[in-house]
Parts: structure tokens; C-alpha cells; sequence
């Protein structure tokens, strides 16, 4: 089974600085909170904050990609956590031929949200996931204003600490 979900926002582990997305069902009664890049965080703030920027970056390079393409993204789901790490599946429709495509949590959330598709998340991932208060998991003032400082001072050289 699957819940669709929402992302509530973007919040900084308080003990390793390291951004966590939290999605929350449509009722904001169970919270899933997944530890992810800062590039990635950074891609789904600007799109919660409705930032737009002069050239696309990657998700929005894929959006375009397959508009072009005439791939509709249908929904995606967070599928599995095995070893703390999160699966995710993104379903393509071409022409009604449904087709999935791997993919990291992250990339998979920055793309539902530039396309306006579902998010949806398996019961064992809701099960095994860590628990946050959903109280404390939203996108409030004081993490805006984190992430917007963060945005704004993000140089090209921050992105090449996470090449491998």
C-alpha cells in the first residue's frame, strides 16, 4: 500500500547540518523525513519557494527533456529504506505506456514537484522510517530564512565538494 504525501519543507539536521525533506500525508498526520544532498535540498527549495533562476538547472533540464519528449511524469513513489538508504521510482507515461525509472528520493521530489505529479510512499518505508513531530517538521520562518541564506550565498564551487 502507498500514501500520497506532500513535501512539508526543508529542515537542517540540528546535529549534522545535513538537510532532511520532510513529506507528510495530506492529512499532516505521519511524517517521513529523508536525509538528502544540499544540491538536492537546494533544488526542491527553490522550487517550494518558487525561486526561478535565468538557466535551468538539472531537474528542470529533465522536465524539459521530456516535455519535449512527450513523457508525462505520472507519479513517483518512495518505494524502500534498506541500510538507511531510500529508493524512489519514477513512473513515465509515453503515450499510454507506463514505465519506471530508478532514482534517488531526492531527484525523484525535485521533479514531482516541478511537474506537479503525486508523491506517494509505501507503508514499510512509513514503518521503518525515523520519526519526527509533525509539529516541528514544517516549513517555518526560521527555516525559510535558513534556506533562503543558504541559496543566496551558494557559489559553483560549493558544488564540486560533492563530486565523487
Amino acid at each position: 500500500m502507498f500514501l500520497e504525501m506532500k513535501v512539508a519543507g526543508i529542515v537542517l539536521d540540528p546535529y549534522t547540518n545535513v538537510p532532511i525533506v520532510v513529506l507528510k500525508d495530506m492529512e499532516e498526520k505521519t511524517s517521513v523525513p529523508i536525509w538528502i544532498g544540499l544540491v538536492e535540498a537546494s533544488a526542491i527549495a527553490m522550487e517550494l519557494e518558487n525561486i526561478k533562476i535565468q538557466r535551468p538547472l538539472t531537474h528542470d533540464l529533465f522536465k524539459n527533456v521530456l516535455a519535449e519528449l512527450k513523457v508525462e511524469v505520472v507519479k513517483i513513489e518512495v518505494t524502500d529504506l534498506r541500510d538507511n538508504t531510500y529508493f524512489a521510482l519514477i513512473y513515465l507515461d509515453k503515450g499510454g505506456e507506463i514505465m519506471t525509472v530508478d532514482s534517488r528520493p531526492s531527484d525523484a521530489i525535485a521533479l514531482a514537484l516541478r511537474t506537479k505529479s503525486p508523491i506517494f510512499v509505501s507503508d514499510k518505508v512509513i514503518e521503518k522510517s525515523q520519526k519526527v513531530d509533525a509539529r516541528d517538521a514544517s516549513f517555518t520562518e526560521e527555516n525559510k530564512d535558513k534556506w533562503t541564506e543558504i541559496l543566496e550565498n551558494l557559489n559553483p564551487e560549493d558544488f564540486g565538494k560533492y563530486k565523487m
